[in-house]
């Protein structure tokens, strides 16, 4: 076989890939053994008669599941690996949205099965609205003082 360096390193060169990168199938030899410059080495590349291997990475498969099940045991999420304000890792907004919805629904639950008439309903609902209520145990605290019989 052939010495085939020069056109090895020549090849790897105009790709910007190592020497290791660059391979030449035993059919092609004769043309490729030919090749003395850039250009020839260029149209042989361009032909596929040099082939360059795609780079082989480092697979972060087993890296993801040991975070996966890391994650879904609750490790790594404590107080001391925070990095963002409360804010920032569940949103304000979000939080009151999931509040007012609870909260709502129950209100409208009570007065469909008639243990709140429309206007004590409607009454809770703008406190609700207003932020008066902190969560869902507070409607019912509030709901208590008026009398009314919660579950």
């Amino acid at each position: 076989m052939p010495d085939l360096a020069l056109q090895k390193r020549l090849a790897a060169d105009m790709k910007g890939v190592g020497i290791k990168r660059v391979k030449i199938p035993p059919e092609y030899v004769d043309e490729v053994t030919e090749a003395l410059t850039r250009e020839d080495v260029r149209k042989l590349i361009k032909d596929g008669k040099i082939i360059i291997k795609h780079a082989r990475g480092i697979s972060s498969g087993r890296l993801k599941e040991r975070r996966r099940n890391r994650r879904l045991k609750g490790e790594g999420r404590k107080e001391g690996s925070r990095k963002g304000k409360k804010g920032a890792r569940t949103e304000r907004k979000r939080a009151w949205v999931f509040r007012i919805r609870k909260i709502r629904t129950y209100l409208r639950y009570l007065r469909d099965t008639g243990k709140i008439d429309r206007k004590t309903y409607r009454k809770l609902y703008l406190e609700s609205k207003a932020g008066v209520f902190k969560s869902l145990r507070d409607v019912k605290i509030r709901l208590q003082s008026l009398g009314v019989k919660v579950e």
